[in-house]
């Protein structure tokens, strides 16, 4: 099988902002501040143009671990195009999280952790670090996002 072209930078850029406008499933990998076991798990998002919103019980093993460490790493899309996000993480309780954040997130997700008897936080994911590629012939040139900052496209001047 003959990989397809290798995507420009900008056109990786504007596939990843899609994605991220357009998905709602994302693979969250936390580990805990005594730097334990990883804990991976799929999760709903929405993306606001800045950070990810996520949702997941208080007492869970990923609750606890964003909460303890304020780092995430994210997977979203099948393994032959990819979209792979590090991250720091702020705590949002539903109390403090604005109305209008949670209508979207439940609007967008179909599910809204309000409405549960367990008691459930929002994360904030921003984006510190942002990699896409779909095969081999992506990998150079991968990283799209460094520092919080997006990279200005190959061959751009600074």
């Amino acid at each position: 099988m003959t990989p397809t072209p290798a995507r420009s930078t900008e056109q990786r850029k504007k596939d990843t902002l899609r994605r991220l406008e357009d998905d709602v499933d994302v693979w969250v990998a936390t580990a805990g501040p005594d730097g334990g076991t990883p804990h991976l798990v799929p999760l709903s998002f929405v993306w606001d143009g800045t950070a990810l919103l996520i949702a997941t019980p208080a007492e869970s093993a990923t609750g606890r671990n964003l909460a303890a460490t304020g780092r995430a790493r994210l997977g979203i899309g099948p393994t032959r195009d990819v979209v792979l996000i590090e991250g720091a993480v702020q705590s949002v309780t539903p109390e403090d999280l604005p109305e209008e954040d949670a209508e979207v997130f439940a609007g967008k997700t179909g599910f809204d952790p309000r409405q549960l008897a367990t008691r459930y936080l929002y994360f904030k994911v921003v984006p510190r670090r942002i990699q896409a590629w779909r095969e081999e012939n992506e990998l150079s040139g991968r990283e799209l996002m460094r520092d919080g900052q997006w990279l200005p496209p190959a061959g751009a001047r600074t």
